[in-house]
């Protein structure tokens, strides 16, 4: 479906939980393109990546999100969860795209694998569904990404990605003067964007603990999407689903 077609319906998912302040500037902005149903967890569920509940139910309640012609509902599990659960019972039929984000923190690089936020969005892709994972570096959401956010969901109405692919956008985190415009197909850079440590604690019991440190790394190649991140470029590209 095109932009001028307002029978669009969107599904609207997040990782960071109902409550973010990026779902909320997502679901306003979709709103003027369509039906807009949200769907998000009830609370946070970074690095979820593409995980389901199966052994426990899921708990789904109605949540106002105080946005005219927004239904919205806030559920108990991950986010590819509030995928299925939406186009399986909640919603009236298929939905049109599944927008998932806006997430605090980039999805770029092979961090992508861990991401909640991109594994909604690859839900969205493995029903048939076109969708798409928004990100920017800082919430609430930087001036690049109001700026050009209305653009990069015109963009995914307007463009379907390859089967099984989902559209990956990053706004970075640099004031609007020093952001140069969009970068338009760039590739998934293979290289980590975290070069991670972890620090070791022993309790009084003798217990060893281990916790998690990472620290960014900013080097890729032009045309990645670490490299226009980097560049102060908004990243649109495409991510692959397994199949």
């Amino acid at each position: 479906m095109k932009v001028s077609d307002k029978d669009n319906l969107i599904l609207i998912t997040n990782d960071d939980g109902i409550d973010a302040p990026g779902i909320r500037k997502l679901a306003e902005t979709a709103a003027k393109y369509g039906q807009v149903y949200v769907i998000a967890p009830d609370g946070q569920r970074s690095a979820m990546s593409h995980s389901i509940t199966c052994r426990e139910a899921l708990r789904v309640r109605e949540y106002d999100m105080h946005i005219d012609g927004v239904k919205a509902y806030a559920c108990s599990g991950t986010p590819a969860d509030c995928v299925l659960v939406g186009v399986k019972k909640i919603l009236p039929r298929k939905p049109d795209h599944v927008f998932s984000g806006i997430n605090n923190g980039f999805n770029i690089s092979a961090d992508i694998q861990y991401s909640g936020t991109a594994g909604a969005a690859l839900e969205g892709a493995f029903l048939g569904i076109r969708s798409a994972a928004f990100s920017t570096g800082t919430l609430p959401c930087t001036e690049v990404c109001d700026r050009y956010l209305a653009a990069t969901i015109e963009f995914c109405l307007d463009n379907v990605p390859e089967k099984d692919q989902i559209w990956n956008i990053n706004f970075p985190d640099c004031p609007l003067s020093e952001c140069k415009g969009i970068m338009n197909n760039t590739s998934v850079y293979t290289g980590p964007f975290y070069d991670d440590t972890y620090t070791e604690e022993t309790t009084e019991t003798g217990e060893k603990l281990y916790r998690i440190s990472t620290k960014r790394i900013w080097e890729a190649p032009a045309g990645t999407d670490l490299g226009a991140i980097a560049a102060n470029y908004v990243s649109i590209g495409t991510v692959s689903n397994v199949r």
